[in-house]
């Protein structure tokens, strides 16, 4: 059976689903479901970026190229984010700027959820039944795993500095 939605009733599920899913700066616009697995089609919704060089705000845009983002399962199906990845052009220092998520570390294809929860899974599991049960490459479970330990001690690290300096 076949049933009819308003537009009005799309788009009050997409704010329902873009609140689910709960990932600051995005907005879903539309999903596809599988047998195993959820797609989001999400949108950026600020029209532009500050240049982490210069500190300038810009909107003019340069190209847009789709990304696939890992988010975290829901349900025992994977779940998928289509991202816009914009880049934009700065007039001030003319250099072009990639646009940066919250929710996703530079260069990576996962969330930071996602990273986490195979993080933690692997120190109470291995890595073989991680890769399994994510169905990812064991390569892969490794990379996150280690992707997150550095990202850790880094942390440490510099939450260790700004104690040594507020002892002081």
């Amino acid at each position: 059976m076949v049933q009819n939605v308003t537009l009005t009733d799309f788009f009050a599920m997409n704010i329902r689903l873009t609140d689910l899913l709960n990932l600051p700066g995005v907005a879903v616009e539309s999903c596809h479901f599988s047998q195993d697995s959820v797609s989001f089609q999400l949108r950026v919704l600020t029209k532009g970026t500050y240049c982490p060089h210069c500190r300038n705000y810009t909107e003019e845009l340069h190209q847009t190229r789709p990304i696939l983002v890992r988010d975290v399962p829901v349900d025992s199906k994977e779940v998928y984010l289509k991202l816009p990845r914009r880049q934009f052009y700065c007039r001030v220092c003319q250099r072009y700027i990639t646009e940066r998520l919250q929710f996703i570390d530079w260069r990576r294809r996962y969330t930071q959820r996602y990273e986490e929860k195979i993080y933690s899974q692997v120190n109470r599991c291995n890595i073989e039944q991680i890769s399994q049960q994510q169905h990812l490459r064991i390569e892969q479970v490794k990379n996150i795993f280690n992707h997150i330990s550095q990202k850790r001690n880094k942390q440490h690290l510099e939450f260790s500095q700004k104690s040594y300096c507020y002892e002081r």
